[in-house]
C-alpha cells in the first residue's frame, strides 16, 4: 500500500499549491479538502459558513477528510482548522506521512489580505486574527506532523523538493522523485530562508536543514531554527 502524504498548516501556508506540485512530481493524486467540500455542496465555503455556522462546516470537513484518508497513495492538502477537531488529527495521523507547513502570521496576512474565500479572517483586524489562530494551532499541527518545514520566503519549487527530500529520506518515496526540477515553478531571485524538522517517535525535534557552511545543525524544539539559502518566489501562495 502506498502511504499518503498529508499538508497541515495555517491558511496560506501554500497547502494546496505545494501540495499540487509534490502530486504531480509523484504521479498521483491530488484533493484538497476544502475544494472537495465545495465540490460536493455546490457552493463555497463562505456559504457554508453563512448558512450552517462553522460547527456545521466542521462536521463536513470531518466526514470529507475522513474518506479521503482511507485512499492509498493520494496527496492531500487539509483546510487550516482540520487539527481542531480530535477525531481528524487520528485520521490525519494514522493514515499517512504529515507535512506541517509553518509560516508566521505576518507572512500569512500578506498572502491572503486579499482573499475573500476565508471567512475566519473577515474581521477589522485579520493580521491579529492571525496572529491568534497561530497561537491556537501551532502545537496542534506539531502534534500531527511527521515533518515541520519553516517556509520562510522560498520558491514553490525549493519547497517542493524540501518535501520530497524528507519523504524520500523517511522511505515513502522513491529516490529519483526528490531529484531537482527546473520547472515553472522556479523563479529567480536574492536568497530567503526555509528549513525543516522532524519529528521522531518522542515527538523530539532534529533540524535537517544545514548551516551556512553546509553542516548539518542539530536544534531542539524551542531552539531558533536553523536556515538554509533558497530562491525566493514573486509570487504569494493562494493557500
Amino acid at each position: 500500500m502506498l502511504e499518503n502524504v498529508i499538508l497541515v498548516g495555517l491558511m496560506g501556508a501554500g497547502k494546496t499549491t505545494v501540495g499540487r506540485a509534490v502530486a504531480r512530481r509523484l504521479g498521483r493524486q491530488f484533493y484538497d479538502s476544502d475544494h472537495e467540500i465545495e465540490a460536493r455542496t455546490g457552493v463555497r465555503i463562505p456559504v457554508i459558513f453563512e448558512h450552517e455556522g462553522e460547527d456545521g462546516f466542521r462536521q463536513r470537513e470531518a466526514q470529507t477528510i475522513d474518506e479521503l484518508t482511507q485512499r492509498s497513495g493520494i496527496v492531500l492538502a487539509t483546510g487550516g482548522g482540520a487539527v481542531l477537531r480530535a477525531e481528524n488529527r487520528e485520521n490525519i495521523k494514522s493514515r499517512g506521512t504529515v507535512v506541517y507547513l509553518r509560516a508566521n502570521p505576518h507572512d500569512l496576512w500578506l498572502r491572503t489580505r486579499r482573499d475573500k474565500n476565508r471567512p475566519l479572517l473577515q474581521t477589522a483586524d485579520p493580521r491579529a486574527r492571525l496572529e491568534q489562530l497561530f497561537q491556537e494551532r501551532d502545537a496542534l499541527y506539531r502534534e500531527c506532523a511527521t515533518f515541520v518545514i519553516e517556509t520562510g520566503r522560498p520558491s514553490v519549487n525549493a519547497l517542493v523538493n524540501m518535501v520530497l527530500m524528507q519523504l524520500e529520506m523517511a522511505g515513502i518515496v522513491p529516490s529519483n522523485a526528490g531529484v531537482p526540477h527546473e520547472g515553472p515553478e522556479a523563479s529567480e531571485g536574492g536568497p530567503a530562508e526555509t528549513s525543516v524538522v522532524a519529528l521522531d517517535g518522542a515527538h523530539n525535534v532534529t533540524s535537517q536543514a544545514g548551516n551556512a557552511d553546509g553542516n548539518p545543525v542539530q536544534t531542539g524544539r524551542d531552539d531558533a531554527l536553523q536556515t538554509t539559502p533558497v530562491s525566493p518566489s514573486p509570487d504569494a501562495f493562494p493557500r
